[in-house]
């Protein structure tokens, strides 16, 4: 658990700084600026969009009494990209785009379900 703590709060934010600094040296301070504001605006218009989608299956499929599974580990990787999309920085904003669309989000699901299924079978996660 440590080395995703220290991936995440050190090498991430190490890496953004370093492409946001070659980026305002390459092409300048404006358009560096301008392109982090234009991911930003448009990473949240496009959270907004898929995240009611999947508010729209996930409450479908509550009502007609199905397993949530798939809808909600979609709720939550869209909001995690929409998260990533609002920090500054071209890493997250590539990852955030990336967990908006529903391509990656399909290679991502069963590394998502397994991890659930040996948590549930270790008994770290308890069903009632």
């Amino acid at each position: 658990m440590m080395k995703w703590l220290v991936l995440l709060f050190i090498v991430v934010p190490t890496a953004e700084f370093a492409l946001l600094i070659y980026s305002g040296k390459t092409l300048g301070l404006v358009p560096t600026v301008a392109i982090i504001l234009m991911t930003g605006i448009g990473g949240a218009y496009l959270a907004k969009r898929q995240g009611v989608k999947a508010w729209t299956d996930l409450s479908r499929r509550m009502t007609t009494m199905e397993t949530p599974g798939n809808a909600m580990i979609d709720g939550v990787l869209v909001l995690i990209g929409g998260l990533l999309l609002l920090m500054p920085g071209f890493i997250t904003d590539i990852i955030g785009l990336l967990l908006l669309f529903n391509g990656p989000r399909k290679l991502i699901r069963p590394y998502i379900q397994q991890w659930i299924y040996r948590k549930m079978k270790n008994g770290q996660i308890i069903i009632r």
